[in-house]
């Protein structure tokens, strides 16, 4: 039977200095917000101390680097002591560690951080327990709420997520942000389109059942299979209609008159309503 090995303990901090903003070691981190939009290549920011201490402990990624604000250094002592020895530690000045990202770091503390080879919806459905609740996206391309709905996701043990190809990425750093780290913790895959997804989830034994404010079924008496796939759309148009036709549909009621949640807003009810959080 193989050994576990125990994570690498950091037993003294040593940090190298940034005093050019052009130095090749922190490249990565250059142009924060433009790189984000254009991509990184596997690659992503991770921002603040909470979302760097769940990067350290994520099995599923793995921290390339940090970039810290000098200042904000001895406050973040224990969390680098998580971190493996050999992980390049940078520290920078207010205006330094500014002119790398292209704007102000109130925040002052950055990461570089990269996805370990990414699990196919297949894969991941396989890796699924017998009782599972996997939340599906169709369509949302606004990455608070995309952040939002993974936060939610967590808090109420949803086993994983799956985006469809219209989705935007949630590994964006303020998606990542958004969801307090979640991102790093809750398992996602992306599959191609919503029609794909649903045979998938079919084969793979999943009642699923499509939230929207015309839903057929009441949330407060909608049944809960033990696997269930609870699907979200984007703000306005909500689900296409060619799928909410082959779905079961729930409502969330709301006052007469009044439109409909947002989308995050509802994922947080209907995720209390089916999770299984204690």
């Amino acid at each position: 039977m193989p050994m576990c090995r125990k994570p690498v303990r950091r037993l003294t901090m040593e940090t190298i200095r940034i005093d050019d903003p052009a130095d090749p070691r922190v490249a990565p981190y250059l142009s924060v917000r433009e790189r984000d939009l254009a991509g990184r290549q596997g690659r992503f920011i991770a921002e603040g101390k909470v979302v760097l201490n769940v990067l350290f402990s994520a099995a599923r990624f793995v921290a390339e680097s940090v970039l810290v604000l000098e200042n904000r250094l001895p406050g973040l002592a224990d969390t680098l002591r998580r971190a493996p020895s050999s992980l390049p530690v940078y520290t920078a000045s207010q205006p330094v560690m500014d002119a790398i990202a292209g704007f102000h770091i109130h925040r002052g503390i950055l990461a570089v951080g990269r996805k370990r080879e990414a699990d196919s919806p297949e894969e991941l459905l396989a890796s699924l327990p017998e009782r599972a609740l996997v939340v599906v996206t169709v369509g949302l391309s606004n990455h608070d709420n995309v952040g939002a709905i993974f936060r939610n996701a967590a808090a109420f043990g949803a086993d994983a997520v799956l985006l469809d190809a219209t989705c935007c990425d949630p590994l964006y750093r303020k998606a990542i942000r958004v969801s307090v780290g979640a991102v790093l913790k809750v398992p996602f895959a992306t599959g191609s389109d919503a029609g794909s997804i649903v045979a998938l989830l079919d084969k793979a034994g999943f009642g699923q059942a499509a939230l929207s404010p015309s839903g057929t079924t009441d949330i407060r008496v909608a049944s809960r299979p033990d696997r269930m796939a609870l699907y979200l759309g984007t703000e306005g148009d909500g689900l296409p209609d060619d799928l909410l036709s082959r779905l079961r549909t729930v409502r969330i009621p709301i006052v007469e008159g009044f439109d409909s949640l947002n989308v995050a807003a509802a994922s947080a009810v209907a995720l209390h309503r089916f999770g299984d959080a204690k």
